[in-house]
């Protein structure tokens, strides 16, 4: 099951480091371009458990990396809460009717209700597991509840939150309730992917940075610590990663049983290292835009490799891939790392 990358997750390998690509890994390939137009819509996609395998394998196949992740979208836990979505060219996600009121709120589906409608994912991690090298971990994921809400809220992504944060000011019961609702599906979620094979579970906070640091650990961080307790409490054996992106002012403040803290490329390595590093396996960390120069990313590489001498380190992007990054490039990354982690 991926042995060396889980060790690494519990620190059982001092210092090694394991590599894999963010979630979205595949748009750069023109094999995943091929699978995509096969399905007609990113939404198909998600749904065709044969080729969500087909695309989380593309990566481990085509360029080389130690870990698959899942393919799937954060937004098909609202979708199958009863919120309806669609996937619109030039704007991406779109909810029809936002949740802003309790009433909205009430109409949803919630916990095993919502969860098993998802058979689709935990399908594809079936089929997966059955292609994927013992060799190779495969890693599950799901999003924070707070970067979840902001679109279940706003009814699509936002470059200001103001609905969402209007709401945390002038009405924060509900917006705790939107949160312990989706915090209850997503908890059974991550534990039905579990059950269907994953060796990882990664919570993504992706817009962690758009809460103010003293409002964080209330609307965000302890929701997903909490499903962090709940999973290890049950599964102690299947590693767990949180990445918050752009807390780095909210280091000091880390807390919670899980056993990976991902550090985007904004955060300071040596910080979270200063910070986190005594008791967390620490993720990530190179901007992705690196990726466009190899010179820039044998910097970075060797930056952080020296920075993490002596600590465990999982080498990956501080975000998610662009999709016009060449494939060489992506190819001379992993092997930079594998190279660096020899020394």
């Amino acid at each position: 099951m991926g042995k060396i990358f889980v060790d690494a997750c519990f620190k059982k390998e001092t210092p090694y480091t394991p590599v894999w690509m963010m979630r979205q890994a595949g748009r750069y390939l023109p094999e995943y371009m091929e699978v995509r137009k096969k399905a007609g819509s990113f939404l198909n996609l998600c749904h065709n458990p044969e080729l969500a395998a087909e695309v989380t394998l593309q990566p481990v196949d085509i360029v080389g990396v130690d870990a698959a992740i899942l393919f799937s979208d954060i937004l098909v836990v609202p979708n199958e809460m009863g919120m309806r979505l669609d996937f619109v060219k030039g704007e991406g996600p779109v909810f029809e009717n936002p949740v802003r009121s309790k009433e909205e709120l009430d109409k949803l589906l919630c916990g095993s209700d919502a969860a098993d409608k998802l058979t689709y994912v935990y399908d594809t991690i079936k089929i997966i597991k059955e292609r994927l090298s013992e060799d190779k971990a495969l890693i599950g994921f799901c999003g924070a509840p707070w970067t979840v809400a902001t679109y279940m809220i706003e009814g699509q992504g936002s470059k200001t939150y103001a609905i969402s944060k209007k709401m945390m000011y002038q009405n924060p019961e509900l917006l705790h309730d939107i949160l312990k609702k989706v915090k209850e599906v997503t908890k059974l979620y991550l534990e039905n992917q579990i059950k269907s094979g994953v060796d990882v579970v990664q919570i993504f906070d992706s817009w962690a940075s758009a809460i103010e640091p003293d409002k964080y650990d209330e609307f965000s961080w302890q929701y997903m610590v909490e499903i962090a307790e709940y999973l290890k409490e049950k599964y102690p054996h299947i590693a767990v990663i949180l990445f918050p992106k752009g807390v780095a002012g909210f280091l000091d403040k880390v807390y919670g049983n899980f056993d990976v803290f991902g550090v985007d490329w904004s955060t300071p390595i040596e910080l979270a290292k200063e910070k986190l590093g005594d008791r967390y396996v620490l993720q990530g960390n190179m901007e992705p835009t690196r990726l466009y120069s190899k010179e820039a990313t044998t910097e970075a590489v060797e930056k952080i490799q020296s920075i993490m001498q002596g600590k465990n380190h999982i080498f990956n992007l501080g975000h998610g891939i662009l999709p016009d990054v060449p494939v060489d490039n992506a190819k001379h990354f992993i092997n930079e790392c594998k190279r660096v982690s020899k020394k």
